[in-house]
């Protein structure tokens, strides 16, 4: 099995950016830890009405496997996956209506971290929320089902902290691992837009703000 390169425990010797308020991980790569926090109790909030409208679900593979990771979507368009295939569609495909529209204060804080590791300008039409209970993990993976990959990658943790992995432009290739905890902000784009990235399997445990599970945040420009 392919080693992790480091893991990143500790980020003080990292390039500070954005004013000192996040750590350069590659030449497209920033984290912005905590950045997230202040609006975390909103956050959660629009989730769960989210999910009341669009419930979260364990999504197919296209080989017929069930995802450890249950799925919901807001914005115009969602990602979807299914037998056949990954894709981006402007309905739920269990209720056959539009996805929730997307919070304002999903978008803002999106376009702000953006900005802030150096994307300006950045609107993203998707957004895919994860929920990891413990045990569930997310295997490495490019995101390349959207169209213009001259856009960034917005990733918000909100609850239980997970283990993220970064890799290069291929999957066996040196991975840093990344602890990431409640409310921070990771953004990926540039050179970096097609890095292989998954998240280890979470641990158990309970966040006063979510309970035993972690949201996951994924801030898309699809089309």
């Amino acid at each position: 099995m392919q080693q992790d390169l480091f893991s990143l425990a500790d980020d003080s010797g990292l390039e500070a950016v954005a004013g000192g308020r996040g750590r350069r991980l590659g030449s497209g790569t920033v984290l912005l830890p905590g950045l997230a926090l202040a609006e975390a109790p909103n956050l959660v909030a629009e989730i769960g009405s989210i999910a009341r409208v669009a419930p979260f679900r364990n999504m197919l593979t296209p080989g017929g496997q069930a995802m450890s990771v249950a799925m919901t979507n807001c914005g115009p368009l969602g990602w979807v996956s299914d037998r056949a295939g990954y894709r981006y569609q402007a309905n739920d495909p269990d209720s056959g209506q539009p996805w929730p529209a997307m919070p304002a204060a999903f978008g803002q804080l999106a376009s702000a971290a953006a900005a802030l590791a150096g994307f300006a300008d950045f609107v993203p039409d998707a957004c895919l929320i994860n929920r990891y209970l413990p045990g569930a993990r997310m295997s490495l993976h490019q995101d390349r089902d959207e169209r213009d990959f001259s856009q960034p990658i917005v990733s918000v943790s909100l609850g239980l902290s997970a283990n993220f992995q970064l890799a290069g432009e291929t999957r066996s290739g040196p991975r840093l691992r990344l602890p990431l905890v409640h409310g921070d902000v990771l953004v990926w784009g540039g050179p970096d837009r097609l890095r292989f990235h998954g998240v280890q399997s979470i641990a158990a445990g309970e966040h006063p703000l979510t309970g035993a599970c972690r949201y996951n945040l994924t801030f898309r420009r699809a089309t």
